[in-house]
């Protein structure tokens, strides 16, 4: 190999350079070389810092050009060039390489060491138990026994004496998040997030997690995050782990106080049961799928009428002042007096009258819980 690499060199130093490096790693993977010297191999080979992380096997490695390991939780700039450790997977392995387009041998380097990698990481450590559905359920399942729950929690990865959060997302699966989690709806915070409990465990302050798309009902796991801007769920309150069914519970009912956010269905995508207060009490009088209230069928109604009526009547019930509501609604403040009017007349109530406005946010309140 060594000949071959001398002789392509003197053809293409790229390909002979390219030689060289699958060498390399091919000695290393012999040896049985471990993960962080197959990243400080990257790291020395290119000239640049390389960094691993493999959220779902709780690995975070970072290795700096000279061969010094120096660790961040800082993200990866998704502009470096990256390799997936397994096809179609997410970037797990980075060259902090910026400003230039990644080159033949850049490649070939990354390509060598994720497969390296990943022949480690199968053998040392295999899957990492929080991707096992089964977990979440029993730790969210109040008919499970308790210590069926802790054992659960622990090959989670929550910490004895710990509290956490569960999360009902829409359309997919629960998860069970840090007690200081905090809901953010950016790519950045989603890939950051996706770490805990390795990279930010219960109790470390500013956690963020992102809402993947998921149902409640749906079976349980770690799904991947959605795009920005189509995240919706409902978060318990923090519980001691073995008060986590009453977390769930909370989520769920939490998740019908949820909107999609859209003119039609104006509203928090995100809902914190903790935060409703005896708002929650209306979860029990209103049925999903049941005949509306008779203030929601006002609602329905006049929104016919008038395509701009809820996002109006949401901004008014949800700002501090009619000045505010009328920069909500992206309207001047006449415009937005024109429009109460109208929508008074409409409705067959006053909406800027104490009573009034109170009467408005409960059936903007009833109409989410009254969908099927």
């Amino acid at each position: 190999m060594k000949e071959l690499a001398g002789r392509l060199t003197a053809l293409d130093p790229d390909a002979g350079a390219a030689v060289q490096v699958i060498a390399y790693f091919d000695r290393l993977a012999e040896s049985r070389a471990g993960m962080e010297a197959l990243v400080r191999g990257a790291a020395v080979l290119a000239g640049v810092a390389a960094r691993l992380v493999d959220v779902d096997r709780q690995v975070r490695i970072r290795v700096e050009a000279d061969g010094t390991r120096r660790d961040t939780d800082l993200l990866p700039d998704p502009r470096w060039p990256s390799a997936a450790l397994t096809p179609g997977g997410a970037p797990a392995l980075w060259l902090e390489r910026a400003g230039a387009a990644p080159s033949v041998v850049d490649a070939v380097i990354l390509e060598r060491a994720a497969g390296a990698v990943r022949l480690v990481l199968d053998r040392t450590r295999g899957r990492a138990p929080i991707d096992d559905p089964a977990l979440v359920e029993t730790v969210l399942d109040a008919t499970a026994p308790e210590a069926a729950r802790l054992h659960a929690a622990r090959r989670l990865g929550l910490a004895p004496g710990a509290q956490a959060r569960a999360l009902a997302p829409l359309g997919g699966r629960p998860q069970v998040l840090p007690a200081d989690a905090r809901i953010e709806q950016t790519e950045q915070t989603a890939q950051a997030a996706r770490t805990w409990p390795a990279e930010t465990p219960a109790g470390r302050s500013g956690a963020r997690v992102p809402l993947p798309a998921a149902h409640p009902e749906s079976p349980v796991g770690r799904p991947v995050p959605d795009p920005p801007g189509s995240l919706r769920a409902g978060v318990g309150p923090a519980v001691p782990l073995t008060e986590l069914p009453r977390s769930w519970a909370a989520a769920r009912t939490a998740l019908r106080f949820t909107a999609d956010g859209t003119a039609q269905d104006p509203g928090p995508r995100v809902v914190y049961a903790d935060e409703l207060g005896g708002l929650a009490l209306l979860a029990d009088l209103v049925a999903p799928g049941g005949e509306p209230p008779s203030d929601v069928q006002d609602l329905d109604a006049a929104a016919a009428d008038a395509p701009w009526l809820l996002v109006t009547l949401h901004a008014v019930a949800t700002t501090a002042s009619l000045r505010a509501a009328a920069a909500e609604a992206n309207v001047h403040h006449s415009t937005l007096q024109d429009r109460l009017t109208h929508a008074e007349h409409l409705l067959g109530w006053p909406v800027r009258t104490p009573q009034g406005r109170l009467r408005l946010q409960l059936a903007l309140e009833m109409r989410r819980l009254a969908r099927p």
